[in-house]
């Protein structure tokens, strides 16, 4: 019988140690989704303008609109 190599948590975390943003990017440049790029960034940049309407920027993001 063959026996198998099982890695541990630690051992993959170890060699994959990448970044969320290196990891997504890769992603793209792998399955070749790049359609997927402009949806993300409208959507960080919603997520800015709702989370500084919250705050004291709000005067200046109502001026984008």
């Amino acid at each position: 019988m063959k026996e198998e190599k099982r890695e541990t948590i630690e051992d993959v975390s170890e060699n994959h140690a990448q970044g969320t943003l290196r990891e997504f990017w890769s992603f793209l440049m792998h399955n070749k989704k790049f359609w997927l790029l402009p949806m993300v960034l409208v959507f960080l940049i919603l997520g800015a303008l709702i989370i500084m309407g919250g705050s004291s920027a709000a005067p200046f993001v109502y001026t984008l609109f």
